[in-house]
């Protein structure tokens, strides 16, 4: 018998890994282990370790929402559901430490826990004719085992030999019919003269124990990959947030408010439009832009304004949109921009620009558009120097004045201090973690939303110390689309899928050209 030895951080999804745990979901996770191995006892029975082996699953992270107990003769499993009705999704063989005879070593599985797994398997993959199985554990608590069950499919399932041997023990055709007579005369027999190769995670706590005891949060990173390769997410293949193109519905809405904005749905389709009359708010970048294009009469001087609609209403709409999304995305880049500088001087806020303190109007935001971001450091004035001495310079032509904006308005022409409502779900909390409800300025409200995000990218394995949800630019990058597409409704197309159609795409023509070489 052949295995491959695979350590955590292989064995996970690489999108799943990219996802920074919450600080909370870590410390559980810690005292959970913590708590399993210091209740583990040299004299006590397998049967007292196995519930400790529960008990910690359940802690962190599979209860209520998976059932977690024994079945029949199985040692422990874990269910697809939160009762024993549903599907058995993972098979735990759990022997108690030092019990180093029935246990795998490095260089050779072949033991008595993987014949008892394999048991185990076939009565519930054979037996039960369960096609739900995720994965299959064998651990003494120190160390762990983790089988894909779809690794045990061809060698194991479909084995035709195996599975009549397996029928007829568990039906008394064989000569004997206790389960050491299966481990010895089929099981054994079987791994022995296994050709396959079958891969395994390993791991041992014991390799983790300073730093589990480590009060220095710092140090947990390595714990990461443990955490989500001991969770339902991996261990029972569960669906998470990893697209690519997954839409934060939160963080979309409350910025459709502070824009001005509303999704209604119309013949079936999601349209974003100006909120109705009695619903407007006058401080929301919208609506401060078309007052300001009204009473500076702005349109005329638009070109070929009959493009941007029929009647006075449709245009203001529309030209006011158009500069809405341009500041916007100005803001939002501005957004990544500054998670990326902070996360480069290792986590400092003195590096943060993005905020009140710094930006105190609309006056301020627009000279640093143009007057910070547009300018080599050495060309930027004495007083911008001073203020975003750390903001770098982009050569972009993202902060280049754009022509309808020199027609119309900047964004310095909004009034200032003018008080927006809080939208009904905001994400912002005061000190008690109570939602606020009220009113903000209108910028200071804008910052103090996109402050309540993580921007930072993704792909650090780090722990997320704050409690904040992640946007990155391919979540802003589907926003934005939606909102380009506000008139015909927008459809996105998942990451997964364009991974795929590009994957089928070059695979072939890179291999033609490998071939024609």
């Amino acid at each position: 018998m052949r295995h491959q030895t695979i350590g955590p951080r292989k064995a996970l999804n690489k999108a799943f890994l990219k996802q920074k745990p919450e600080r909370k979901a870590i410390e559980g996770f810690k005292a959970a282990l913590i708590g399993m191995l210091d209740h583990a006892k040299a004299g006590e029975s397998e049967e007292y370790h196995k519930n400790l082996v529960s008990q910690f699953l359940k802690e962190s992270g599979f209860a209520p929402a998976h059932y977690i107990n024994t079945k029949g003769r199985n040692d422990l499993v874990i269910h697809t559901g939160k009762d024993a009705e549903s599907p058995v999704g993972v098979i735990i063989e759990a022997k108690r430490p030092g019990n180093a005879a029935e246990m795998p070593k490095a260089d050779d599985l072949r033991c008595k826990a993987l014949n008892e797994l394999l048991l185990y398997y076939l009565r519930e993959r054979i037996g039960a004719q369960n096609i739900a199985l995720k994965h299959l554990v064998i651990t003494d608590l120190h160390q762990w085992y983790l089988f894909d069950a779809a690794t045990w499919e061809k060698p194991v399932a479909q084995n035709k030999a195996l599975v009549k041997r397996f029928q007829d023990f568990e039906t008394g055709r064989l000569a004997g019919r206790q389960t050491d007579f299966f481990y010895k005369e089929v099981a054994a027999p079987f791994f022995d003269a296994l050709d396959d190769e079958l891969p395994v995670v390993y791991f041992n706590l014991d390799n983790y124990s300073k730093i589990l005891r480590n009060a220095d949060r710092k140090d947990d990173a390595p714990l990461i990959a443990l955490h989500k390769l001991l969770s339902p997410q991996h261990l029972l293949k569960l669906p998470f947030a990893n697209d690519s193109n997954s839409l934060d519905r939160v963080f979309y809405a409350e910025l459709l408010h502070l824009i001005g904005l509303e999704e209604v749905k119309k013949k079936g389709k999601w349209l974003i439009g100006r909120k109705p009359p009695e619903r407007r708010d006058r401080a929301s970048l919208l609506e401060a832009a078309i007052t300001q294009l009204d009473s500076l009469d702005k349109l005329e001087r638009v070109e070929r304004l009959h493009t941007y609609g029929d009647t006075r209403d449709e245009q203001f709409f529309h030209v006011a949109l158009e500069l809405c999304i341009t500041w916007v995305n100005r803001v939002l880049f501005l957004k990544l921009l500054e998670a990326q500088v902070v996360t480069y001087h290792g986590g400092s806020k003195a590096h943060t620009f993005l905020h009140s303190g710094r930006v105190r109007n609309y006056d301020d935001l627009n000279s640093l558009f143009f007057q910070v971001l547009a300018r080599k450091p050495q060309e930027r004035s004495t007083g911008m120097a001073e203020r975003f001495g750390n903001v770098p310079y982009l050569n972009s032509s993202l902060f280049e004045p754009t022509e309808l904006e020199h027609r119309t308005l900047f964004i310095s022409n909004l009034a200032d201090e003018q008080p927006l409502p809080l939208h009904k779900a905001t994400v912002l909390k005061d000190d008690r973690l109570k939602r606020l409800s009220g009113t903000l300025p209108a910028l200071d409200y804008l910052f103090r939303f996109l402050d309540a995000y993580d921007f930072t990218s993704e792909g650090g394995e780090e722990v997320q110390e704050e409690n904040k949800r992640l946007i990155n630019a391919s979540v802003l990058g589907l926003i934005f689309e939606k909102i380009n597409g506000y008139k015909d409704g927008s459809f996105f197309t998942p990451g997964f899928i364009t991974m795929y159609m590009c994957r089928e795409a070059l695979r072939p023509a890179v291999l033609r050209r490998f071939n024609a070489a």
